[in-house]
């Protein structure tokens, strides 16, 4: 009897898998949590050094037009001031274009069309950032110099190279929000005498809301993320930019000229990486809209 008993009190094979499963994801949460801890560690007292040292007032950082590194003037306010606007500009040009495709692919064209087309945008989506750049140098650049006048560099080229970047996420994410909704919402719709477009205006794009938004704010945090496509067309000079055609500079921009030319530990090293500190926060503030509108949109 001791044997059958022993048996039956030892762990099965199942519960020791579970047992491990558990282990090595407990594992890779810590490992994971860990980097994503020290990373928002470094770059804070890397970024706070700066100021804490004494070497510069935040609020001149924040305020202040002149940077210049080699004269120690660091005010970030042109590179803010530009990388918002030219995420904005790409933003409010890319979201109506990827409604449209969205619309017309998940709601009006034969579903054969989008088993074309979806693999295609999603393609577009994989595409490396340097290919774009080398568009926006190649073809918007001297576009532009033969519309306007000028170099061509300036803030209407990087919100150009930037749109074509974010157009393909945010038409794919906004097709799969527009594919969520479920189909009973359109017959209900179709039953009480809806139109197509009725049906889709007043009953499918409003379910769809916190989707598509997750989608506007997904494409505007990677146009503000950007640095090499935005480089290579922006011209790069950190002055405030008085118009679209002026040539300009963004946070990434000017980290990733700059930091390659400074040494660790000095006021100049120590201002790009005050500069990485704003990306940082940037983007924690968009991924923190992503989850309300995500939130908000499992609410309906």
């Amino acid at each position: 009897m001791q044997g059958p008993q022993q048996n039956l009190l030892k762990p099965s094979k199942e519960s020791r898998e579970e047992w491990l499963g558990k282990l090595v994801s407990g594992l890779a949460i810590v490992l994971i949590g860990g980097l994503v801890s020290a990373i928002l560690i470094f770059l804070t007292v890397k970024g706070i050094a700066l100021f804490v040292q004494g070497e510069f007032s935040l609020g001149k950082f924040l305020t202040d037009t002149t940077w210049s590194m080699s004269n120690h003037d660091y005010g970030a306010l042109p590179m803010i001031i530009t990388s918002f606007l030219i995420t904005v500009l790409a933003g409010i040009v890319a979201l109506p274009m990827a409604m449209i495709v969205a619309i017309a692919i998940a709601e009006m064209l034969p579903q054969r069309v989008e088993r074309y087309l979806k693999p295609v945008i999603e393609l577009l989506v994989g595409i490396p950032s340097v290919v774009y750049g080398y568009v926006g140098l190649t073809l918007i650049v001297p576009a532009l110099q033969r519309l306007f006048g000028g170099t061509g560099f300036g803030i209407l080229a990087a919100t150009c190279v930037l749109f074509l970047m974010i157009l393909p996420t945010m038409t794919s994410m906004s097709i799969d929000s527009l594919r969520g909704v479920p189909q009973d919402y359109r017959r209900a719709s179709a039953g009480l005498g809806a139109t197509r477009w009725q049906t889709i205006t007043r009953v499918v794009l409003p379910s769809a809301r916190g989707g598509i938004l997750t989608a506007m704010v997904f494409g505007m945090a990677r146009a503000f993320g950007e640095a090499l496509a935005v480089q290579m067309v922006i011209g790069n000079t950190t002055i405030m930019p008085k118009g679209l055609l002026d040539p300009a500079a963004t946070l990434t921009s000017v980290l990733t000229t700059g930091i390659g030319n400074t040494v660790m530990g000095t006021t100049a090293n120590n201002a790009l990486w005050s500069l990485a500190l704003i990306l940082l926060i940037m983007s924690l503030a968009f991924n923190i809209l992503m989850k309300l509108f995500n939130k908000r949109g499992g609410q309906r």
